[in-house]
């Protein structure tokens, strides 16, 4: 099997979790980690350019796990973090994984977490060197081994 369509299967069965464990993801602190992961995602090659700011924000619109908060929260939210990292690359950064580590008080969140940034990361079909780094070092923020989602 090719290595993108064995990511596009991993990525689909990471959603089909994702979705299982819908109700049990509902806190602020998913939420919130959730958001700055999207923006880490979006951003994760030093720049956001519009159309790769769009085509997020929409994905978090319609990513089913996601709309257990309302749609206008979410995307201030992500707008907000990505006002951070497009501020100052390096210390927005260090502000999104704080913000991100906060729901390793839940493990079950946590992974949820890391498999929103692989799925959000993948969604235009390549999830790249960059996209792959920040979601790892989102791995250490939240005291989960990388190796675990292949990273």
């Amino acid at each position: 099997m090719a290595l993108w369509d064995r990511f596009k299967e991993s990525a689909s069965q990471m959603q089909t979790q994702l979705v299982a464990k819908k109700n049990d993801l509902k806190s602020g602190a998913f939420r919130d980690a959730s958001m700055a992961m999207c923006a880490l995602v979006a951003a994760a090659d030093g720049s956001v350019d519009p159309s790769e700011r769009q085509r997020v924000a929409q994905l978090i619109s319609t990513n089913e796990v996601l709309q257990n908060f309302p749609a206008d929260d979410l995307r201030h939210r992500f707008e907000s973090n990505l006002d951070k990292l497009t501020a100052d690359f390096a210390f927005g950064k260090v502000s999104i994984l704080q913000e991100i580590a906060k729901a390793k008080k839940k493990p079950a969140e946590a992974r949820a977490v890391i498999q929103i940034g692989i799925v959000i990361g993948g969604a235009d079909g390549d999830f790249d060197k960059d996209e792959r780094a920040v979601v790892r070092e989102a791995c250490y923020a939240l005291d989960l081994p990388p190796h675990e989602f292949d990273l």
